[in-house]
Protein backbone atom coordinates (compact mmCIF):
# COMPACT_ATOMS: atom_id res chain seq x y z
CA UNK A 1 0.00 0.00 0.00
CA UNK A 2 1.24 3.66 -0.85
CA UNK A 3 2.10 6.02 1.52
CA UNK A 4 -0.79 8.62 -0.16
CA UNK A 5 -3.02 5.80 0.66
CA UNK A 6 -2.13 4.73 3.92
CA UNK A 7 -2.31 8.42 5.21
CA UNK A 8 -5.84 8.82 3.39
CA UNK A 9 -7.06 6.12 5.53
CA UNK A 10 -5.89 7.16 8.62
CA UNK A 11 -7.75 10.57 8.24
CA UNK A 12 -10.56 8.88 7.02
CA UNK A 13 -10.35 6.66 10.39
CA UNK A 14 -9.34 10.39 12.63
CA UNK A 15 -12.51 11.90 11.08
CA UNK A 16 -14.57 8.63 11.88
CA UNK A 17 -13.03 8.62 15.57
CA UNK A 18 -14.44 12.82 15.76
CA UNK A 19 -18.15 11.76 14.59
CA UNK A 20 -18.20 9.23 16.86
CA UNK A 21 -16.83 10.79 19.50
CA UNK A 22 -19.19 13.98 18.59
CA UNK A 23 -22.05 11.98 18.23
CA UNK A 24 -21.47 9.67 21.51
CA UNK A 25 -20.92 13.04 23.87
CA UNK A 26 -24.14 14.58 22.42
CA UNK A 27 -26.26 11.57 23.14
CA UNK A 28 -24.43 11.06 26.47
CA UNK A 29 -24.95 14.64 27.68
CA UNK A 30 -28.16 16.27 25.47
CA UNK A 31 -31.10 15.02 27.74
CA UNK A 32 -29.77 17.31 30.48
CA UNK A 33 -28.39 19.96 28.05
CA UNK A 34 -31.72 21.24 27.06
CA UNK A 35 -32.56 21.75 30.41
CA UNK A 36 -29.35 24.16 31.85
CA UNK A 37 -31.58 26.98 32.56
CA UNK A 38 -32.48 25.29 35.49
CA UNK A 39 -30.79 24.25 38.63
CA UNK A 40 -32.05 20.75 38.34
CA UNK A 41 -30.82 20.77 34.94
CA UNK A 42 -27.54 22.57 36.01
CA UNK A 43 -27.14 19.90 39.16
CA UNK A 44 -27.70 16.52 36.61
CA UNK A 45 -25.33 18.08 33.65
CA UNK A 46 -22.68 18.46 36.45
CA UNK A 47 -23.24 14.99 37.57
CA UNK A 48 -23.26 13.52 34.29
CA UNK A 49 -19.94 14.96 33.54
CA UNK A 50 -18.69 13.74 37.26
CA UNK A 51 -19.90 9.87 36.38
CA UNK A 52 -18.04 10.14 32.97
CA UNK A 53 -14.77 10.35 35.10
CA UNK A 54 -11.36 9.79 32.99
CA UNK A 55 -13.53 8.61 30.10
CA UNK A 56 -14.63 11.56 29.79
CA UNK A 57 -11.04 13.83 29.87
CA UNK A 58 -9.73 10.96 27.20
CA UNK A 59 -12.73 11.56 24.62
CA UNK A 60 -12.12 14.99 24.74
CA UNK A 61 -8.55 14.24 24.74
CA UNK A 62 -8.66 12.57 21.65
CA UNK A 63 -11.31 15.06 19.67
CA UNK A 64 -8.42 17.47 20.15
CA UNK A 65 -6.23 14.78 18.37
CA UNK A 66 -8.12 14.40 15.74
CA UNK A 67 -9.17 18.33 15.29
CA UNK A 68 -4.96 19.37 15.19
CA UNK A 69 -3.89 16.12 12.78
CA UNK A 70 -7.09 17.03 10.32
CA UNK A 71 -6.61 20.27 10.64
CA UNK A 72 -10.16 21.24 8.95
CA UNK A 73 -11.86 20.95 11.81
CA UNK A 74 -12.61 24.03 14.00
CA UNK A 75 -11.42 23.90 17.48
CA UNK A 76 -13.44 26.29 19.52
CA UNK A 77 -16.69 23.59 19.59
CA UNK A 78 -14.40 21.25 21.80
CA UNK A 79 -12.58 24.58 23.88
CA UNK A 80 -16.91 25.97 24.35
CA UNK A 81 -17.52 22.20 25.37
CA UNK A 82 -14.29 21.83 27.91
CA UNK A 83 -15.81 25.07 29.51
CA UNK A 84 -19.36 23.51 29.90
CA UNK A 85 -17.50 20.15 31.54
CA UNK A 86 -14.79 21.33 33.52
CA UNK A 87 -15.56 25.23 34.24
CA UNK A 88 -13.52 28.19 33.14
CA UNK A 89 -10.44 27.39 34.47
CA UNK A 90 -9.58 23.91 34.45
CA UNK A 91 -11.08 23.77 31.03
CA UNK A 92 -8.64 26.26 30.25
CA UNK A 93 -5.55 24.30 31.57
CA UNK A 94 -7.11 20.89 30.24
CA UNK A 95 -7.22 22.49 26.78
CA UNK A 96 -3.76 23.97 26.78
CA UNK A 97 -2.10 21.06 28.18
CA UNK A 98 -3.50 19.15 25.61
CA UNK A 99 -2.34 21.15 22.67
CA UNK A 100 1.08 21.70 24.00
CA UNK A 101 0.81 17.55 24.40
CA UNK A 102 0.31 17.51 21.02
CA UNK A 103 2.28 20.57 19.24
CA UNK A 104 5.43 18.80 20.93
CA UNK A 105 4.49 15.71 19.25
CA UNK A 106 3.65 17.13 15.48
CA UNK A 107 6.67 19.54 16.06
CA UNK A 108 9.15 16.51 16.61
CA UNK A 109 8.01 14.56 14.09
CA UNK A 110 7.92 17.50 11.68
CA UNK A 111 11.80 17.71 12.86
CA UNK A 112 11.96 13.78 12.50
CA UNK A 113 10.67 13.00 9.04
CA UNK A 114 11.18 16.08 7.36
CA UNK A 115 8.56 17.96 4.45
CA UNK A 116 7.07 14.22 3.36
CA UNK A 117 4.93 14.76 6.46
CA UNK A 118 4.20 18.30 6.59
CA UNK A 119 2.73 17.65 2.92
CA UNK A 120 0.67 14.63 4.27
CA UNK A 121 -1.33 16.94 6.51
CA UNK A 122 -1.22 19.89 4.67
CA UNK A 123 -2.08 21.72 1.77
CA UNK A 124 1.39 21.75 -0.02
CA UNK A 125 1.40 25.00 -1.76
CA UNK A 126 0.30 26.69 1.78
CA UNK A 127 3.11 25.14 3.23
CA UNK A 128 5.35 26.08 0.18
CA UNK A 129 4.10 29.71 0.07
CA UNK A 130 4.98 30.33 3.93
CA UNK A 131 8.20 28.11 3.89
CA UNK A 132 9.51 29.98 1.18
CA UNK A 133 8.83 33.73 2.35
CA UNK A 134 11.00 35.76 3.33
CA UNK A 135 9.44 37.08 6.60
CA UNK A 136 9.45 33.18 8.18
CA UNK A 137 12.56 32.91 7.39
CA UNK A 138 14.08 35.17 9.54
CA UNK A 139 15.48 34.38 12.46
CA UNK A 140 15.08 37.85 14.31
CA UNK A 141 11.87 38.21 13.17
CA UNK A 142 10.12 34.44 13.27
CA UNK A 143 9.21 34.61 17.16
CA UNK A 144 6.99 37.79 17.25
CA UNK A 145 5.68 36.53 13.94
CA UNK A 146 4.53 33.06 15.98
CA UNK A 147 3.56 34.97 19.05
CA UNK A 148 1.07 37.66 17.11
CA UNK A 149 -0.02 34.79 15.08
CA UNK A 150 -1.22 32.72 17.65
CA UNK A 151 -2.38 35.45 19.67
CA UNK A 152 -4.83 36.21 17.02
CA UNK A 153 -7.86 33.97 17.13
CA UNK A 154 -8.98 32.80 13.79
CA UNK A 155 -5.54 32.07 12.26
CA UNK A 156 -4.68 28.55 11.20
CA UNK A 157 -2.93 27.58 14.31
CA UNK A 158 -2.51 23.93 13.84
CA UNK A 159 -1.15 24.92 10.26
CA UNK A 160 1.85 26.92 12.18
CA UNK A 161 1.98 23.83 14.71
CA UNK A 162 3.17 21.99 11.34
CA UNK A 163 5.06 24.43 9.49
CA UNK A 164 6.78 25.26 12.39
CA UNK A 165 9.45 22.51 12.22
CA UNK A 166 10.81 23.70 8.53
CA UNK A 167 11.38 27.19 10.43
CA UNK A 168 14.05 28.93 11.83
CA UNK A 169 12.70 28.89 15.67
CA UNK A 170 13.71 27.12 18.48
CA UNK A 171 12.05 24.26 19.97
CA UNK A 172 11.88 25.58 23.68
CA UNK A 173 10.37 29.10 22.03
CA UNK A 174 7.87 27.53 19.39
CA UNK A 175 6.69 25.38 22.33
CA UNK A 176 5.89 28.95 25.03
CA UNK A 177 4.90 30.21 22.42
CA UNK A 178 2.27 28.39 21.18
CA UNK A 179 1.10 27.08 24.12
CA UNK A 180 0.55 30.35 26.10
CA UNK A 181 -0.24 32.36 23.43
CA UNK A 182 -3.03 30.04 22.66
CA UNK A 183 -4.30 31.52 25.80
CA UNK A 184 -6.75 34.40 24.94
CA UNK A 185 -8.53 32.23 22.25
CA UNK A 186 -9.05 29.67 24.28
CA UNK A 187 -10.16 31.07 27.44
CA UNK A 188 -12.64 32.72 25.30
CA UNK A 189 -14.32 29.46 24.15
CA UNK A 190 -14.04 28.29 27.72
CA UNK A 191 -15.57 31.02 29.63
CA UNK A 192 -18.21 31.15 26.87
CA UNK A 193 -18.98 27.52 27.60
CA UNK A 194 -18.83 27.63 31.59
CA UNK A 195 -21.79 29.88 31.34
CA UNK A 196 -23.49 27.95 29.04
CA UNK A 197 -23.44 25.12 31.79
CA UNK A 198 -25.37 27.29 33.84
CA UNK A 199 -27.85 28.19 31.01
CA UNK A 200 -26.87 31.93 30.89
CA UNK A 201 -26.51 31.93 26.89
CA UNK A 202 -26.49 35.90 27.13
CA UNK A 203 -23.32 36.91 29.28
CA UNK A 204 -21.58 33.76 27.22
CA UNK A 205 -21.90 35.80 24.17
CA UNK A 206 -20.94 38.60 26.41
CA UNK A 207 -17.94 37.19 27.53
CA UNK A 208 -17.07 35.98 23.79
CA UNK A 209 -17.01 39.12 22.48
CA UNK A 210 -15.43 41.37 24.96
CA UNK A 211 -12.40 39.06 25.08
CA UNK A 212 -12.60 39.06 21.05
CA UNK A 213 -12.48 43.04 21.18
CA UNK A 214 -9.62 42.87 24.14
CA UNK A 215 -7.62 40.93 21.68
CA UNK A 216 -8.23 42.94 18.67
CA UNK A 217 -7.35 45.91 20.40
CA UNK A 218 -3.84 44.29 21.17
CA UNK A 219 -3.44 43.18 17.83
CA UNK A 220 -4.00 46.83 16.64
CA UNK A 221 -1.16 48.48 19.16
CA UNK A 222 0.70 45.54 18.12
CA UNK A 223 0.76 46.85 14.39
CA UNK A 224 0.38 50.77 15.55
CA UNK A 225 4.27 50.28 16.61
CA UNK A 226 5.21 47.40 13.82
CA UNK A 227 6.86 49.92 11.89
CA UNK A 228 7.59 47.49 9.28
CA UNK A 229 4.52 45.41 8.67
CA UNK A 230 5.75 42.97 10.23
CA UNK A 231 1.87 41.47 11.39
CA UNK A 232 0.25 42.75 8.44
CA UNK A 233 2.26 40.58 5.71
CA UNK A 234 2.63 37.49 8.05
CA UNK A 235 -0.99 36.83 8.01
CA UNK A 236 -1.06 37.68 4.30
CA UNK A 237 1.40 34.78 4.08
CA UNK A 238 -0.81 32.13 6.04
CA UNK A 239 -4.06 32.89 3.82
Amino acid sequence: MSRKKKIKIFKILLMAVVLTLFIGITVYLFPVMKNLSTVEGQVAFKEKVDNSGMMGMLSLFGLQIAQIFLIIVPGEPIEILAGMCYGGLWGTVFIMVSAAIISITIYLLVRKFGRKFVYDFCDEKKVSKIENSKLFQNPKKIELIMLVLFLIPGTPKDLLVYVAGLLPIKPIKFILISTFARFPSVITSTLAGDRLAIGDWKMSIILYVAILILVAIVVLIINKFDKDKITKDAINSIK
